[in-house]
């Protein structure tokens, strides 16, 4: 199973060749969820190093305020942000409208490695971008639509949703972003779950199948032994008398095989035997 930490990873060892990108990239990690000094607030080590590299790639300086993991041997640790401390002059002017489509898939990669809530198990994938402000909700909203991804959105507890669902719309946010190893696993994983899925709706349909053949085959020599035992078998038509000695000689093939046997359609052997549980029932 493709893990949120595997993807995340991925993500955070990318490196922009171009400054444009790593300040879109830049602006996507600040995007909705700036700490109160402009900076960025996360609990991920991964996401600061990531920002620190950005940062310090166009020309402004960073810093990470010392780990908060630090302390006396075998005292209780706790989770807790990291913020990573920007210069003031970073610029701040960087627009979606205006960008190249490398800086648009830049800025997607800094909010999926920055904002976002990755489940990508076995029940269903779900991708979940959480802000305090609607209106950075609703243009992360039409930002990925221009992207070719259908996001949903939803109010919970005080907070802005933007959430993906479905298989396609993950993918396709996994490629933007450049999460290349991550998107083949999750094909791969995809595809593995639609072989077994179509395997089991076969094995489902044989099983079936199998079933009616039984219970036909159970009617029809049941049948068979009553025209039998009352002497009436000896008296029918010799396309019905065939038709029971072969059943009687087959009693668990289905009827491709007794039409075989017999030289004559399926239909056919079908009508016969359908005819003689007739003539038992009718007395």
């Amino acid at each position: 199973m493709l893990l949120a930490g595997e993807v995340k990873g991925e993500l955070a060892r990318i490196h922009p060749a171009r400054s444009c990108c790593r300040l879109a990239e830049l602006a996507g990690l600040l995007y909705g969820r700036r700490s109160r000094d402009g900076g960025v607030r996360t609990f991920d080590h991964a996401t600061a190093r990531t920002a620190m590299h950005l940062a310090a790639s166009i020309g402004v300086q960073a810093a990470a305020p010392p780990s908060p993991m630090a302390g006396p041997p075998g005292a209780r640790r706790a989770r807790h942000h990291i913020e990573v401390q920007l210069d003031p002059g970073l610029p701040r002017d960087w627009e979606w409208g205006g960008a190249a489509s490398c800086d648009r898939r830049s800025f997607l990669r800094g909010v999926l490695l920055g904002n976002a809530s990755l489940s990508l198990g076995a029940g269903g994938p779900h991708v979940e971008f959480v802000f305090r402000d609607t209106r950075d909700a609703a243009a992360l909203r039409g930002r990925l639509a221009e992207s070719g991804v259908r996001a949903g959105r939803l109010a919970r507890r005080g907070r802005h949703v933007v959430y993906l669902k479905g298989q396609e719309e993950v993918a396709t946010l996994l490629r933007l972003a450049g999460a290349n190893r991550a998107l083949l696993d999750f094909e791969t994983a995809r595809v593995g779950r639609d072989v077994r899925n179509r395997l089991n709706r076969m094995l489902n349909a044989e099983e079936a199948n199998l079933g009616r053949t039984v219970r036909a085959a159970d009617r029809q020599l049941h049948a068979i032994a009553e025209l039998a035992s009352t002497g009436r078998l000896d008296t029918l038509p010799r396309g019905l008398r065939e038709a029971a000695a072969e059943r009687r000689t087959h009693p668990d093939a289905d009827l491709d095989t007794l039409a075989t046997g017999l030289g004559i359609s399926r239909s056919a052997t079908n009508h016969r035997l359908r005819r003689l549980v007739e003539l038992a029932a009718d007395g």
